[in-house]
């Protein structure tokens, strides 16, 4: 286990390194976002295919991941193809662009910095699938985790198509999106972003209880830094300076759990 969990971080940091000289190349590191999503599908790959005979617990875990992970990675690198440089990035790197130390900045808080998170968010993950024997079954416990992954699919697939559709209508420029699911909560990706890895967590404890028990810190604190650090609160304190609107549909729209809105600010 160790020997494996210690091979998939080297790959991981090879991987990183490759995308922080292109990143350093062009000056831009927006498209680390397109990383989270597929690195995290790459360790659970090369954890399964490193299985001389996976059974179906370890293949199921493996797919889960796969299929969350490339789609996101998908969709996040043709955002930023298609939008350029994000502006959290542009503001975390700005004192370091000014300063001359773009690169390294780009290494240690961006490449680095997201590749160790990476690893411990997608820890279900790779422990379930190397814990998992071919002939671990998948459970009444497991299918609870894939219904709780299915519902954060729908969320983060059907939010992020939603928001898409409402940013390519040029008449909603500067306005706040607030119709499908982003009408009961602000962050319907990131709540299915929430789901996805708190469901693979409680498939990949059917593996066994020391799995559940070494790996619960992954969706704990995807869920943190979702809800507390760099997801909503970073992308909030951006929004309220450039949609007008955006203070009133705080008020009456829940942040994270879907809910009913509020029928006014008041």
């Amino acid at each position: 286990m160790l020997e494996s969990l210690l091979a998939n971080a080297v790959i991981l940091v090879g991987l990183a390194l490759l995308l922080w000289v292109l990143a350093v190349q062009i000056n831009d590191v927006s498209f680390v976002d397109a990383y989270w999503g597929g690195g995290m599908a790459l360790m659970a790959l090369v954890s399964w295919l490193r299985l001389f005979d996976p059974g179906p617990l370890a293949t199921l875990l493996m797919a889960m991941t796969v299929i969350w992970g490339l789609r996101l990675c998908l969709h996040l690198l043709m955002r930023w193809r298609r939008e350029g440089e994000d502006k959290r990035y542009a503001r975390i790197l700005r004192k370091d662009r000014e300063k001359g130390r773009f690169a390294m900045a780009a290494l240690t808080k961006v490449f680095l910095g997201q590749s160790i998170l990476l690893f411990i968010v997608s820890s279900p993950a790779q422990y379930g699938i190397l814990e998992a024997s071919s002939l671990t079954p998948v459970s009444g416990l497991a299918l609870v985790g894939v219904a709780l992954w299915a519902l954060g699919i729908f969320f983060e697939w059907v939010g992020d198509w939603q928001l898409a559709r409402f940013k390519a209508n040029p008449a909603n420029a500067g306005q706040v999106m607030d119709r499908g699911l982003w009408r009961y909560t602000r962050h319907p990706n990131y709540f299915g972003d929430a789901c996805v890895w708190w469901g693979i967590w409680i498939a990949a404890a059917s593996a066994g209880w020391w799995v559940a028990a070494a790996t619960v810190i992954g969706p704990l604190f995807l869920t943190f830094t979702l809800t507390r650090w760099s997801g909503a609160p970073l992308l909030e304190g951006g929004m309220k300076k450039s949609r007008p609107g955006y203070a009133d549909y705080q008020a009456r729209t829940s942040a994270f759990f879907p809910r009913l809105p509020k029928k006014s600010a008041g």
